[in-house]
């Protein structure tokens, strides 16, 4: 199984003071903060966040409204975001289906490379969950013991067909050659929910989705798929250090519509270059098990996003868009 490894090119990047010092251009209506996903998982609790820190740091002179889009696995954002061509009043926070629902949804008409690149916020991760209650599950190994023996009963749950979670559990079933049943939800808050609900049987969930029923000892990490043990989860071994070769990431990257004014794409990226740099996000980042090295932004991150977009080509090709939507 190859691995889909995302290399964050390292660059200096200067220390801002307030957007409206670099910038002559400032909103001046509300600006719609696009999820491209439901709420309460991942992206929805990011959005909410940062939303919050502009508030409090006094960042805009119009409110930031979070607005969640998750239809057709985000295909509502994105169709949404692109009809915006030209709007300044408008940035998305992003996922990984940024990528794959225009790949899986041919006729859906958006590039995403045509989007205007602000800000590469943070690369999440992801590791395997199962309910605490499973006694009989405490590894990879007996893990994958169990999803055998269950077969097409085993329900993994998911944010939906094409999502980043959908991927991967195609890839674990690839790796591992089983077949699941995949539940989709709303959003990852949504997934957590039913974990803990015994309504499915694992998933693949977000830190920041899992971190208060993991915190209340509802449910229990198995392995995470990143390179290295993540800070966050010191006493979990990483699918690498077991010989299974997956290992994925998840960006989580702010983005305008096309064809936004230089001015306004000047001011968002001031802006979110501030609130990357404060100790909130810096400390979220950390407790949350997200890598939150250097703010990508401008070219170096349309770079990034025309990258990816091959790489999930490869990817879902490899896998099969079947097994991921599950057609």
């Amino acid at each position: 199984m190859s691995i889909l490894k995302t290399m964050m090119t390292s660059a200096a990047v200067l220390a801002v003071t307030a957007p409206a010092a670099f910038a002559e251009w400032q909103p001046r209506k509300p600006v719609e903060f696009i999820i491209m996903a439901g709420t309460g998982g991942g992206a929805d609790q990011i959005a909410r966040l940062l939303q919050g820190l502009i508030e409090k740091k006094d960042l805009s002179p119009r409110p930031f409204i979070p607005i969640n889009k998750p239809g057709g696995s985000g295909a509502e954002a994105l169709r949404y975001l692109q009809d915006k061509a030209g709007d300044n009043h408008v940035v998305m926070m992003t996922l990984n289906s940024f990528y794959t629902t225009p790949i899986i949804q041919e006729d859906l008409g958006v590039d995403v490379t045509e989007f205007t690149p602000i800000g590469l916020m943070a690369m999440d991760t992801f590791l395997l969950w199962v309910n605490s209650d499973r006694d009989d599950i405490n590894d990879l190994d007996s893990y994958v013991e169990a999803v055998k023996s269950a077969g097409l009963d085993w329900k993994v749950g998911g944010t939906g067909s094409g999502q980043e979670d959908s991927v991967l559990t195609a890839m674990m079933e690839a790796a591992f050659e089983y077949d699941v049943t995949y539940i989709p939800f709303p959003g990852g808050g949504t997934v957590a929910k039913n974990l803990v609900g015994n309504q499915i049987d694992s998933t693949v969930n977000n830190p920041a989705e899992q971190m208060e029923f993991w915190r209340a000892g509802n449910s229990k990490p198995l392995v995470q798929f990143t390179a290295e043990r993540m800070p966050a989860f010191p006493d979990v071994p990483t699918a690498k250090e077991l010989g299974v070769d997956i290992e994925y990431y998840m960006q989580r990257s702010v983005n305008g519509p096309p064809n936004m004014d230089p001015e306004a794409v000047e001011f968002y990226t001031n802006l979110f270059q501030e609130l990357f740099d404060s100790e909130e996000w810096q400390g979220f980042c950390e407790s949350d098990g997200l890598t939150c090295d250097t703010m990508m932004k401008g070219e170096e991150l349309a770079q990034f996003h025309a990258t990816q977009k091959v790489a999930h080509e490869k990817l879902i090709a490899q896998v099969g868009a079947a097994s991921i939507t599950g057609e």
